[in-house]
C-alpha cells in the first residue's frame, strides 16, 4: 500500500458527496423494506436482499439513519432511525444466539445515546433512561455466550461453544458501554460477573489465539496474520487449531477479520484510556491489557498495509488461490472487476477507521509511529470515498460498491459474463463506509472527537 501525506481536511470535499449520495439510498431502502421481511444483507443486482445465517446487520439499517443525521443534521434521518430502534430492535436486545450485539445494539441504542450525550439530540430523562438500560441488558446478554478456556475464555460465536471469531472483538464495544453504564451479568447462585473482566478476557484470547505475531505458532506464523475462527475443546477448554468460516483457509488472512482485529482493539484502546487504573488493576493492570491490545492493534494494521494494492483497498483473502494470476497486483490499485479474485471494499471502510484510530491515540500518547498509521486511514478513505467505490446511481440501493460476504459459500452475485462478484454492497460495509465519513469529517473541522462511548478527549485532531 501506498502512502501519502494528506490532511483530514483534503477529504471534506469527498466526504460531502458521500452525505449527498447516501441520503436517497436510506429512503430507498426505508421504502421498500417492510417490517418482518428480516434484515436486508447485501445487493444482488443494486437491490438490498436478506439472507439467513445470522441476524446481525438489522443495527446497521437503522444506525445508518442517525449517522446520517449526525453529519448532516436533517432530522428526518433522526426520525427514522430512533423510531425504528425504538419499534424493531428490542427484539435484539436478547438475542442469545449471536455474538453480535456490538453491531445491533451499539449502532442504535448506541448511537441514540451518544448524541444525547453530546448534546446533539434532544432526549428526555426517560428515554435516556431506556437506552442505557437497554445497553445495560445488551452487553450483560452478550458476556453470557461464554466459554472457560484453561487461560480465560471468550464470548463464543454462533457456531457453538468451541468457536471464538475474531469478527467478535469489535461486538466488545457492548460489554463496555454496558460497564461504564453500571451494568452487571447476574449468573448462577446470584454471581455478580463483571463486563470488565469477560471484556479483557475476551480480548486477550483474541490476541493471544487469533492474532499470530511472527513466533512461530505454526509454519504459516506471519505477524498480523489473522486467523478468522479458533477452535476449542469444550471439555477442558483448551485451544485446538485455527479455523475459518469466511475466509480461503485457516493458515490465510480473511481480510475483513483482520479489519474486524484492527479497529476492534484499536477502540478497546481509546475506551481503555478512559478507565482508572483501580478498575484495571485486578485484571492485570493497565501496563498489561493496554500492552497485548495495542500490541494486536499494531500487528494486524502493519498486515494490511503491507498485504493491500496500492489504493488500500485488499482482496478478500491474502492467500485466494487466484490472486497468483494477477502478477504483482501489490504494485498497482486493486481491481474490482478482474477475472480471478473478489476485492472486499467493506474491508477497507473498517479498516480505515481502526488505522485512523490506531494513529490517533498512539499519537495522542506522545508515539510517532501513530503518524504512519494515521495517514493509512486517510490514504484508505480517499479511495472509497470516490468512483469506483461510491455509487452515485439513484437505481443501486448501495453505498459503498465491490463488497463481498461469503466467497467460500458462493452468495455474491456474480455478473453475466464474468467469474467474480463485483459491483454490490453490503449493510455493514455501506454503515462503515458512513462511520468512517462522520469520523473524519469531525477530524477535518476539529470537533468533537468521535467514539462510541462518548465524549472523549476534547476537540478532535490531525494524528
Amino acid at each position: 500500500m501506498q502512502i501519502e501525506n494528506l490532511e483530514a481536511a483534503d477529504l471534506l470535499a469527498p466526504i460531502q458527496r458521500v452525505w449527498e449520495a447516501s441520503a436517497p439510498k436510506l429512503r430507498s431502502i426505508e421504502a421498500a423494506w417492510p417490517p418482518g421481511s428480516g434484515a436486508p444483507v447485501f445487493t444482488v443486482e443494486g437491490l438490498y436482499t436478506a439472507r439467513g445465517w445470522t441476524e446481525w446487520t438489522q443495527g446497521f439499517q437503522f444506525g445508518s439513519a442517525l449517522l446520517q443525521f449526525d453529519a448532516t443534521g436533517e432530522e428526518p434521518f433522526l426520525a427514522m432511525g430512533r423510531e425504528a430502534t425504538w419499534t424493531r430492535m428490542a427484539v435484539h436486545l436478547t438475542h442469545m444466539g449471536v455474538h453480535d450485539h456490538g453491531f445491533n445494539n451499539v449502532s442504535t441504542y448506541g448511537n441514540l445515546w451518544r448524541l444525547a450525550r453530546e448534546g446533539r439530540i434532544d432526549a428526555s430523562p426517560d428515554e435516556m433512561r431506556a437506552l442505557e438500560l437497554a445497553l445495560q441488558v445488551s452487553g450483560a446478554v452478550q458476556a453470557a455466550r461464554w466459554t472457560r478456556t484453561v487461560d480465560g475464555g471468550f464470548i463464543y460465536s454462533f457456531n457453538g461453544p468451541h468457536s471464538l471469531f475474531v469478527d467478535t472483538v469489535r461486538s466488545l464495544r457492548s460489554l463496555a458501554v454496558a460497564h461504564q453504564l453500571g451494568g452487571v451479568l447476574m449468573s448462577e447462585h446470584d454471581e455478580r460477573v463483571s463486563l470488565l473482566e469477560r471484556l479483557v478476557a475476551h480480548a486477550r484470547a483474541t490476541a493471544r489465539y487469533s492474532v499470530y505475531f511472527g513466533t512461530g505458532r505454526d509454519v504459516y506464523d506471519l505477524r498480523g496474520r489473522v486467523a478468522h475462527e479458533s477452535i476449542f475443546n469444550t471439555k477442558d477448554g483448551v485451544y485446538r487449531c485455527p479455523s475459518s468460516q469466511q475466509g480461503y483457509s485457516p493458515f490465510t488472512t480473511w481480510t475483513r477479520g483482520l479489519a474486524w482485529a484492527m479497529l476492534g482493539f484499536a477502540e478497546e484502546l481509546e475506551w481503555l484510556a478512559s478507565r482508572t487504573d483501580a478498575e484495571l488493576e485486578p485484571l492485570g493492570g493497565r501496563s498489561d491489557i493496554e500492552g497485548f491490545v495495542r500490541e494486536a492493534a499494531e500487528a494486524a494494521s502493519d498486515m494490511y498495509i503491507a498485504s493491500t494494492p496500492t489504493d488500500g483497498v485488499p482482496y478478500w483473502d491474502t492467500g485466494a488461490p487466484g490472486l497468483s494470476k494477477l502478477g504483482d497486483y501489490l504494485s498497482r490499485p486493486a481491481q474490482p472487476d478482474n477475472d480471478y479474485e473478489p476485492v472486499d471494499s467493506s474491508a477497507a471502510a473498517i479498516a480505515a477507521q481502526g488505522l485512523l484510530r490506531l494513529g490517533h491515540e498512539l499519537t495522542r500518547r506522545g508515539q510517532a509511529s501513530g503518524h504512519r498509521y494515521w495517514q493509512a486511514g486517510l490514504n484508505v478513505a480517499r479511495t472509497i470515498f470516490a468512483e469506483p467505490y461510491l455509487s452515485h446511481d439513484p437505481r443501486h440501493q448501495g453505498l459503498l460498491l465491490h463488497s463481498v460476504y461469503h466467497r467460500p459459500n458462493g452468495w455474491d452475485f456474480v455478473p453475466k459474463g464474468h467469474h467474480v462478484p463485483f459491483g454490490e454492497s453490503s449493510m455493514w460495509g455501506d454503515y462503515h463506509l458512513r462511520e468512517l465519513a462522520v469520523y473524519v469529517g469531525r477530524a477535518a473541522r476539529g470537533e468533537a472527537y468521535h467514539t462510541f462511548f462518548g465524549p472523549y478527549g476534547g476537540a478532535s485532531r490531525d494524528g
